[in-house]
């Protein structure tokens, strides 16, 4: 039964509570509701249009962070010893973290297929289910992305902007292979305006020695490095070639041909 006309409707999207009135109109329609007071109706409603609203926030933030896994968990990651630094209770605190008023980077390193980028994404996703901005670049990515705007004024600085003010900044194959020094000069720039502000996750099969040779500028390479390597925590995965796994794991389902 319809209880709320559309001039009602009309009203509730200037006022902007279109979802509460849906929440409530729907609950006004439930039988089991015949006895409950209006008034615990109504508070019903806005928990459920608030509720609604959180979770569309959430994906919104999950499609925006451009995660190249973006259906994985801190709760489904392997936790065996040879992983090395990973434990439930330390990744728990991950998952509960406050990033947007953190001051302290990540560092995760491991081997090619250790799963580096599987983990910064599960970090990444409960990050993202706490309300907090994140955005995920594999470096080579953005180092061209960088570069192509720089002629453009305007969309060089937005890509700046985003890059300095996102809560949780996830740098993929951090400095794998060289930079170009534009980019370089630009990932100076908002790795100092990060610092000591808001925290930025870097993957890397490598460490600060390597990094330092791969960019041309010395001092920048010098205050890059500085910056990253010492303020954060570092997660160092084990041996396990964990792509080599699901590899594996792959062939074995019924599905799978050759």
């Amino acid at each position: 039964m319809t209880i709320f006309t559309s001039e009602d409707y009309e009203k509730f999207r200037t006022l902007r509570i279109t979802k509460v009135a849906e929440a409530l109109e729907e609950l006004l329609n439930d039988e089991a509701n015949d006895r409950v007071a209006p008034e615990s109706l109504f508070r019903q409603a806005v928990d459920d249009a608030l509720e609604v609203r959180r979770a569309n926030r959430i994906e919104r933030l999950i499609a925006q962070a451009s995660f190249p896994f973006a259906d994985v968990s801190i709760e489904e990651l392997d936790y065996r010893d040879e992983r090395g630094g990973l434990n439930p209770v330390r990744m728990n605190r991950y998952a509960k973290n406050d990033w947007g008023n953190d001051k302290v980077n990540v560092v995760i390193t491991g081997m090619s297929g250790t799963g580096k980028t599987h983990l910064a994404c599960a970090i990444g996703i409960a990050a993202c289910h706490n309300e907090h901005s994140v955005k995920y670049w594999r470096m080579d990515d953005l180092g061209l992305a960088l570069v192509s705007v720089n002629d453009d004024h305007i969309a060089h600085r937005n890509l700046l902007n985003q890059l300095k003010d996102v809560d949780l900044l996830i740098l993929d194959d951090f400095l794998t292979i060289g930079i170009d020094p534009r980019a370089a000069n630009d990932l100076f720039t908002v790795l100092a305006d990060r610092d000591r502000r808001l925290p930025t996750m870097v993957l890397s099969q490598t460490g600060p020695e390597y990094w330092v040779q791969m960019i041309h500028d010395r001092v920048a390479a010098d205050s890059i490095v500085n910056r990253l390597a010492n303020n954060s925590r570092l997660i160092k995965l084990g041996t396990v070639d964990m792509r080599r796994e699901e590899n594996i794991r792959m062939r074995q389902t019924e599905d799978h041909w050759n």
